[in-house]
């Protein structure tokens, strides 16, 4: 967290972008980006704004519950906001030249009562909490407070361009510093506030930044040189150019979505790369995954889901969804997995996965497919807790096509 307080303009751009997410429903990368983009900031002060702006977005109806504010009115209220945000973790108030102060008497009650209410301090809506202690009964708690906690920077390195302590000299020659992380072999965690995409060791292609959690998902897929693959819920690609690492560029990978701007980019991280094996391909229709059935050696489904795993990377969509939407999500992963799981070809192997932590998106949409498919078996499973690792929460099963 912060040694010493955002500064007047840092304090109000981060209200800005709390109302363009709270009040007008814009995504945070996108608040970020409309925001930032015209600004000359230097990388620190840049750091600052979006680690106060993440904290309170992951506890915001703990920071409004004790500044009387509702989330509906930071464009007008949002000075106490951040005064109380300041006053919480005990920094000296922000200079603002209008600001509305704190009542401390009130505060003091409030904080108070806040301590008594385990949810409200995680900064749980009242929604999630609910599904969690129903989906995942005595475990909820803990991850429920491991989602609280600021995410760790990682990065994967792509070994198409060299080896991890390769890697963490090359970043240490640019005063970046890093540490390996235990049970992934790929994964480096920086322990610097450095600008990682301003890098050269980032133009050159020798990293990603990428989840250690996420990388033990592209891991499963063991993709060998030679191989068919397909990532069929490819987005913008972190997955797949890991698995084209594995291919060591031999062989074909395929990544398909329904949505092109994701595959542009991907094919533009896959040039920096050096993934020259990577192919994309739009998903048009129901035909697109016909015309490929029985192909591929390696199916991966990352596919849609809550995203209730990575709510300490995404924090806004807490506030965003409701549990009406899980329902539409699970249907759409069960026609997904019956559907694209065709690409499979006998012997080879499917992996299921997603970025959630709640079952019903994951063993149970699992043990259902194999209920309705038995010319599947499950081979492994493996669910990453936020709350054990300390990574993002990814689900992943491994199944095998037997006939």
């Amino acid at each position: 967290m912060l040694k010493f307080s955002l500064s007047a303009s840092s304090t109000q751009l981060v209200i800005n972008v709390l109302d363009l997410v709270l009040s007008r429903g814009k995504p945070l990368d996108r608040a970020y980006s409309e925001f930032f983009s015209g600004q000359r900031l230097e990388s620190e002060e840049l750091a600052r704004i979006t680690i106060v702006t993440g904290d309170i977005l992951r506890r915001l109806n703990l920071y409004c519950y004790l500044a009387s504010v509702e989330p509906e009115e930071i464009e007008r209220l949002g000075s106490r906001l951040l005064n109380v945000w300041h006053q919480f973790h005990d920094l000296e108030l922000p200079k603002l030249e209008y600001s509305l102060p704190i009542d401390q008497k009130e505060y003091a009650i409030r904080l108070e009562e806040a301590k008594q209410n385990e949810a409200l301090w995680d900064g749980c809506p009242e929604w999630l909490d609910e599904l969690g202690q129903k989906s995942l009964g005595d475990s909820w708690a803990a991850e429920r407070k491991a989602l609280t906690f600021m995410p760790k920077r990682y990065l994967r390195v792509n070994e198409l361009k060299g080896n991890r302590e390769e890697l963490a000299t090359a970043l240490l020659a640019e005063h970046i510093t890093t540490k390996q992380v235990d049970g992934v072999d790929s994964a480096l965690e920086v322990t610097s506030n450095s600008a990682l995409f301003r890098s050269e060791t980032f133009k050159k292609g020798l990293f990603e930044q990428q989840d250690a959690g996420s990388q033990l998902v592209a891991a499963a897929v063991d993709a060998q040189p030679g191989m068919r693959v397909i990532d069929a819920c490819a987005g913008a690609g972190g997955k797949t150019l890991h698995i084209a690492a594995q291919m060591q560029g031999k062989g074909r990978l395929l990544a398909m979505d329904v949505e092109q701007w994701k595959l542009d980019a991907l094919k533009q991280r896959a040039r920096r790369n050096g993934a020259h094996n990577v192919e994309t391909r739009i998903i048009a229709s129901s035909k697109t995954i016909k015309r490929l059935k029985l192909s591929a050696d390696r199916v991966l489904l990352d596919v849609p889901c809550s995203g209730l795993g990575v709510l300490k990377r995404n924090p806004d969509a807490k506030w965003r969804d409701t549990s009406e939407r899980l329902p539409v999500l699970i249907n759409l992963q069960k026609e997904i997995l019956q559907s694209y799981s065709r690409m499979v070809k006998p012997g080879g192997i499917l992996i299921y996965a997603t970025c959630s932590i709640m079952p019903q998106e994951n063993r149970e949409q699992v043990d259902l497919f194999l209920e309705n498919n038995s010319d599947f078996r499950l081979i492994e499973d493996e669910n990453i807790s936020p709350a054990k690792t300390g990574f993002d929460g990814f689900y992943l099963a491994k199944l095998e096509r037997v006939s």
